[in-house]
């Protein structure tokens, strides 16, 4: 026995890892140390300083390196952390290093954080004037020609300056410099009037400053949320206090940050994973000071340190994006909420759709709920829906003759047009039209995507790649025809169609440059007809006021889906879509096109909105015991041959502890069985209490990695998962 230092490693291994104090034995719980492990050595967390060790010094090895003067990490996310890893099965070492940006997760001195200006050298006035350079470099030496100026200021006029800068600080042209000596307060523009409903709102939210209370903020799309959430953080930041905002995804951070900016006055710090990692390590840094008084991030910024926290806002609270898929699988939403209860400060849930486990919260009383039933002022009503009946209808590219009629007469008006079609690429399938031959991934046994404009075959899944063939590879055939319709091939369609219109596509392959979605939504904010055609990444929060009609071109395959979220998933993304049409003073049109329209969720959905048809898919879930009327652990396994996946399941199954209260299903095979040439299969662990499953899957989860058969298979443990998949 003797006194040692408890690390956490980004390892995934169930434990933590002792060694002994450094010989001048100053060494505090949050500091990172350089440790050896292995053949090589390792960055890890100091999780405690002095604790008794079941080892003896003999076999201990001592820390290297202690990499930091004081704590990174204070104790309320030390226990946050520990208690993540604990609720969510995750190795600790990966969940302590998730708190950390990359940058800091090396053995490095920590990266300046004082605030950032760049001037002009005086070689750099003299090439200014010269006018030698071109694009990014000349339009840097543009914004600098003025006087120093702030990161900031150049990420939001020039978004891809530190290219630049780089380029032009080798050739010494611009340097960085301190900041002035007085730099000027930017007066902050008058704040928007609130409605009655958002000032009960923000009354509401502010009467619980300075301690835990979670209240859902359910609106309505275009109902406002946005300024409650602006009026509480300038709350927050006149009690100088510091507030984090998280957004679902990467899209939605430039337009929210532009409003956050315009409209406080302060430094806003970004932290997502399309960050430099240096500027992602300033900027954690600045908000774990304290400088930083509102943070805005994506899922991981869920771990910012916050020493004088205010108030934690999650925009979107239903969106998937929040669950991380792969490594420690956490949930960002839930953190959160873990996060403020232990900083004791309110948070805020928003949404127009809020999930299905939030409003079963809500209905406990655990959550409070506020309302936002209408979009501020009389000349923003809430858009009219219509469903198109397509059956026997004949289809231009899959677009019924009523839909292309309501997007001319909306062109017309000089008005824009969103056509939604949940599927990237040209068309989900390419078919022999002689033999039936389709083109399938070898690896999945799924079929590949046509994507026309790379003349490529690829498979959404795994990702891999094929040429286009110029005959069948089974019949010799050239009649290989594209069946069904993808945004790209709708671009095409529409741009036939309407060649006077611009017609823009946005998902994943036409954003796939950094601040491409920004520069297409900018486009689309200017005055003249557009028609878009885009994924589910235009679901999310953007305001296009010149958008008064969505075309919806097929949601049937979400009406018919074995998961059984697909009905809650599929009603917030019509709702969500639909909320996109007449957000400014125009009203709104929503056309649904499908072969099905009598079906019930459509018909709640038409008749009594969102709120009624989640009440019914929750009773159901009640009905048959799923969640969040219960609970579930899924243990994935993956493996190159299928009876290697058979065998750890079946062991695994067997080495589960046995709990009346606890209910195995499977092993069986994973509803897509082969991705990416890896078989796939999983058991589901089910209970109606949270604490009897915990109960059993901790001492199992420790089984599962000592049996012999795990050495041969990929496994993870997904505790309350979001898909089965």
């Amino acid at each position: 026995m003797s006194t040692a230092v408890r690390v956490a490693l980004p390892v995934p291994l169930p434990t933590l890892f002792d060694y002994l104090p450094p010989a001048d034995g100053r060494i505090m719980a949050g500091q990172r140390v350089l440790v050896p492990f292995g053949r090589g050595r390792q960055v890890g967390i100091v999780v405690d300083a002095a604790v008794t060790s079941e080892r003896d010094d003999s076999r201990l090895k001592p820390v290297l390196q202690v990499l930091d003067d004081e704590p990174l990490l204070d104790g309320e996310l030390l226990r946050t952390l520990a208690w993540a890893a604990d609720y969510w099965l995750g190795a600790p070492g990966e969940a302590f290093a998730q708190a950390l940006p990359l940058a800091l997760r090396e053995p490095r001195p920590l990266p300046d954080i004082a605030e950032e200006y760049w001037q002009l050298t005086p070689a750099g006035q003299q090439e200014h004037a010269a006018g030698r350079r071109r694009g990014g470099s000349r339009d840097l030496l543009g914004l600098l020609i003025e006087g120093p100026r702030h990161a900031d200021e150049l990420t939001a006029a020039l978004p891809a300056w530190r290219t630049a800068a780089r380029r032009l600080a080798t050739a010494h042209l611009v340097e960085r410099c301190p900041p002035p000596a007085a730099p000027p307060r930017r007066q902050p523009p008058t704040s928007l009037p609130l409605s009655a409903e958002q000032r009960d709102a923000v009354t509401a939210v502010g009467e619980a400053f300075g301690r835990f209370q979670p209240f859902l903020l359910d609106g309505v799309t275009g109902s406002g949320k946005t300024e409650v959430y602006l009026a509480l953080i300038e709350q927050a930041l006149a009690e100088g206090r510091q507030s984090l905002l998280l957004v679902p995804e990467i899209g939605l951070a430039p337009q929210t940050l532009r409003r956050l900016r315009e409209r406080l006055g302060v430094p806003v710090e970004v932290l997502h994973s399309n960050l430099a990692e240096g500027d992602r390590a300033r900027a954690w840094l600045r908000a774990r000071s304290g400088e930083a008084t509102v943070v805005l991030g994506t899922r991981s910024a869920v771990f910012t340190p916050l020493p004088r926290a205010g108030l934690i806002l999650v925009d979107e609270e239903h969106d998937a994006s929040y669950k991380q898929q792969e490594g420690f699988r956490y949930h960002a939403r839930d953190l959160a909420l873990v996060r403020a209860r232990e900083l004791g400060v309110p948070i805020v849930l928003g949404s127009a759709t809020p999930s299905l486990e939030t409003l079963a919260n809500a209905a406990s009383g655990r959550f409070r709920t506020l309302r936002l039933r209408t979009r501020p002022g009389a000349a923003r009503p809430t858009p009219q829906v219509q469903i198109v009946d397509v059956r026997a209808q004949y289809l231009d590219h899959g677009l019924s003759p009523a839909l292309l009629a309501a997007v001319r007469e909306t062109v017309a008006r000089s008005e824009q047009v969103l056509v939604f079609r949940n599927r990237r690429g040209y068309a989900p399938v390419l078919l022999c039209h002689a033999c039936g031959w389709h083109a399938d991934c070898p690896r999945c046994e799924r079929p590949m995507t046509l994507h026309a404009g790379q003349r490529q075959l690829r498979c959404h899944h795994c990702d891999r790649h094929a040429p286009v063939p110029s005959h069948c590879p089974a019949c010799g055939a050239g009649a290989l025809w594209p069946q069904g319709h993808g945004t790209e091939r709708l671009e095409e369609a529409l741009g036939a169609l309407f060649p006077d219109v611009p017609v823009r596509r946005i998902d994943r392959e036409t954003t796939r440059r950094r601040d491409a979605f920004e520069h297409l939504l900018d486009d689309l904010r200017q005055d003249g007809p557009a028609i878009l055609v885009g994924t589910q990444m235009l679901a999310k929060g953007h305001d296009l006021p010149r958008l008064t009609l969505v075309a919806i071109v097929s949601i049937d395959e979400g009406l018919h889906s074995v998961d059984f979220r697909a009905g809650e998933r599929l009603a917030q993304l019509l709702v969500q879509v639909a909320g996109r049409a007449g957000r400014a003073d125009r009203t709104g049109r929503v056309l649904l096109q499908t072969h099905h329209p009598e079906h019930p969720l459509l018909r709640t959905l038409l008749a009594s909105g969102y709120g009624t048809a989640a009440a019914t898919l929750l009773a159901e879930r009640e009905a048959v015991q799923l969640p969040p009327c219960s609970h579930q652990i899924l243990l994935r396994a993956d493996a190159h041959h299928r009876a290697d996946v058979d065998t750890f399941l079946a062991a695994a199954a067997a080495a589960l502890p046995n709990d009346p209260e606890v209910q195995l299903a499977g092993p069986m095979p994973a509803p897509m069985p082969l991705r990416a040439g890896r078989h796939r299969g999983q058991l589901l662990l089910e209970s109606s209490s949270r604490a009897r499953l915990h109960s059993v899957a901790r001492p199992w989860r420790l089984q599962l990695g000592a049996l012999p058969s795990s050495r041969r298979v990929r496994w993870s443990l997904d505790v309350d998962p979001i898909d089965l998949y």
